[in-house]
Formats: C-alpha cells, structure tokens, sequence
C-alpha cells in the first residue's frame, strides 16, 4: 500500500466521485478506480455505492473516513517537506515503516538485522525514500545515523501515518477473520415470531452454537428469488427455500412440507367455506410476491380452481409482507393462502380452509456443489433433523 493510492481514496470518499477525485489530485480517472479498487480488496469492505451519478461512502466507510483524513493530511505534510513542495510522492507504507525503524535503532545494520533484510538493501530502500519526498533524512556518521530536522519531522509522520493505517487494517483484518470463519444462512422470511420456520431457525441457531463454536451461523431472510441470487453470487453459504424446485446448479434436500390453506375472514360461514370458487371472486386475495415460494404455489390453486375468465376479474393486493398479509386477512376481509400449521398459531386464528394434499409448502436446504459447502449441509440437515 502507498500513500497515493490512500490519497486518491480519501479524495473519492470526500468529493463522492472517480472523476472529481482524479482531477483534485491531478490523476488519470483510471488510476482513482484502480485505487478505489485495491484499497476495497485490502480492507475487505464496500467503500462506496452508486447513488444515481454519485458514489455514496458506505457506512464502513464512513466509519474509516476519519483515519483516511489523518493519512491524507500527514501524507501532505510529509510531501511538503521536500523541494517540490506540495507533490504527490510515490512513497509505500514499507518504506515509511522501515525508515521509522532505522531512525529509532539509530543505525542502518543494526536496523536492517532486526527488519530481516541485508544493509545494502535498505539503504537503496532509505536513500530511494529521500528522493521521492525530495529532502535528506538521515545524516550519517561514524557513531551510526541522526535524523536531519526535515528527517525529525518525517519521523513524526510517518509513525502518524503508520499508526492510521494500522487502526483501518487491523479492523479489516478482524472483519475478514470473523467472516471467513462465519457461514450464512439466507431462509425464506418466517410468518412471524410465533411460526414454525421462526421457531425451527432460533432452535438452529442454539444448536449450531453447540456444535461449531469457532464458526458462527449469520442468518438472514429474504425471498426465494433473492437467496438463490444470494447463493449465486456467494452472499449466502446455504439457503433455505420455501420450494423443492431450484437451479440444477447446487445441491439440496428436501426438509419438509406444510399443508396450505385458504385463510379468511372469521366472519365466513359455513355455506361460503364450501365453494372455493366463489369465496375467491367474493373477496379480494392478499399474495406475497412472484419471487416467493408461496406465491408461485398460490398461482397454481388459482389456475386450477377458477376458469381464465373467473382469473380476470379477481382482485389481487400483491404484499411483500407476510405479517401485512396476516392483518389483511384478520381485520380487512381479504383472502390468502397460507401454511395452516403456521396461521393455526394464532389466537383467535382465522377461517381455515385446508388445502388440496398437491398444494403444500416445501421447505428445502441448498448449496452449491462442492465439498466444504456439502460438509456445512450435512452438518447443518442433521441439526434440523434434531430440531
């Protein structure tokens, strides 16, 4: 890492932009991508994202912007020590490092010993250091080496700058261990906190702590389409579907099925519960979205139930919230097909009208195909097996 490429970064973060950042430092436009993108690979963290023609700093970001300042700031001061004044040195992080070294061990050998490296390589490395920031550091002598006034600064800066640069890479380094070692199980968004998903994941949460505690389990819910883009583009390690159908790509297995049913208002009666047909031209029908499981299984009662005609003049409230869903049902007189095991929890629940045994809700754990995730899979299937 150099100081212009943390330049250039802290330049991007302020003026929220790859062109704007590249003309305050006099850079090509490439560079200040090229920058944006090795320092995003150190860290291991999103610095930005786009919002419309601006790049936005990310909160990690945000959080890291402090200590990008301080180098920046430090890093033009050390610039101005030299002839050039406010120039932009090509200056590594190594060197600054090495440099602090030599002017503390006041000597080139006995620094070079303890860096591991021969004495005429560092001082090539020493003497490559002036000329870049353009001014003599170190006066040496019989007795060892002593640092010029301009050095004496220099020294100050860069241990500034070095102690930054460790506070940004020893977080990252952390963040990176802890994600390494974490597995991410994306699942289907559960009914709620009383529902048989919402309570089958807590109790795998528990049970994974049990038996990986050196390897927490992240969980996160969304929609089937999203996880399996998730797994696609290894945001998650494992997903868990509300469908037994998914890409030929990974690997799964079936978990269970759950009986569906049509849930309604708890004012039906007894005359309305017998005519599937005519309850769903009656009242008007909550569903999830087309990226869930449980819509694409409600799509196929409706087709099969009601003629295209009938289909046409239905009037579907299309929700992306199954909690909205259930007040929907509850206290607005709408219908919706939902797990009756998971409805049937609610107190009072609503009027259930069991499914057909060919509409159910699938449950199926994911993965791609290859051997460490596979091993997390089975893992993972014999605690939901306990569970």
């Amino acid at each position: 890492m150099d100081l212009s490429t943390l330049r250039l970064v802290h330049s991007i973060l302020e003026e929220r932009g790859i062109r704007r950042a590249a003309a305050a430092e006099g850079r090509p436009a490439s560079s200040a991508s090229a920058a944006l993108r090795r320092m995003e690979a150190v860290l291991s963290v999103p610095l930005v994202r786009r919002d419309g023609q601006a790049l936005v700093p990310t909160l990690d970001a945000e959080a890291r912007l402090p200590r990008f300042a301080e180098i920046a700031e430090a890093a033009a001061a050390l610039a101005a020590l030299g002839k050039g004044g406010e120039t932009r040195p090509a200056v590594s992080l190594a060197a600054l490092s090495r440099f602090s070294a030599t002017a503390r061990a006041g000597s080139i050998n006995g620094a070079a010993k303890s860096l591991g490296l021969g004495q005429p390589q560092l001082t090539r490395q020493l003497s490559h250091l002036e000329a870049a920031i353009g001014c003599k550091l170190l006066a040496r002598s019989a007795t060892g080496i002593t640092c010029t006034p301009a050095g004496l600064e220099a020294l100050a800066l860069a241990e500034r700058i070095g102690a930054a640069w460790e506070s940004l890479s020893t977080a990252s380094a952390e963040r990176f261990r802890r994600s390494a070692a974490t597995w991410r199980l994306g699942a289907i968004i559960p009914f709620g906190h009383e529902s048989e998903i919402a309570a089958m994941l807590a109790r795998l949460a528990v049970a994974w702590r049990a038996a990986r505690p050196r390897q927490p389990l992240f969980l996160s819910s969304t929609t089937a389409d999203e996880l399996v883009s998730g797994l696609k583009n290894r945001r998650f390690d494992l997903i868990l579907l509300d469908t037994d159908r998914y890409p030929a790509e990974f690997e799964g297995s079936l978990i269970g099925r759950s009986r569906l049913a049509l849930a309604g208002p708890r004012r039906l009666d007894s005359a309305e519960k017998r005519d599937f047909a005519t309850l769903l031209c009656q009242y008007p029908i909550a569903v999830p979205s087309p990226r869930s499981g449980l819509r694409q299984m409600t799509d196929r009662f409706l087709e099969a139930t009601l003629s295209p005609a009938e289909r046409t003049r239905l009037t579907l409230v299309e929700v992306d919230s199954i909690p909205v869903i259930i007040n929907l049902v509850l206290g607005h007189g709408h219908l919706s097909v939902l797990p009756e095991h998971s409805v049937a929890n609610i107190k009072p629940p609503p009027a259930l009208l069991p499914l057909d045994d060919a509409y159910q809700q699938s449950l199926s754990l994911v993965w791609p195909r290859d051997a460490l995730s596979r091993k997390a899979a089975e893992t993972m299937l014999a605690l939901l097996t306990k569970t």
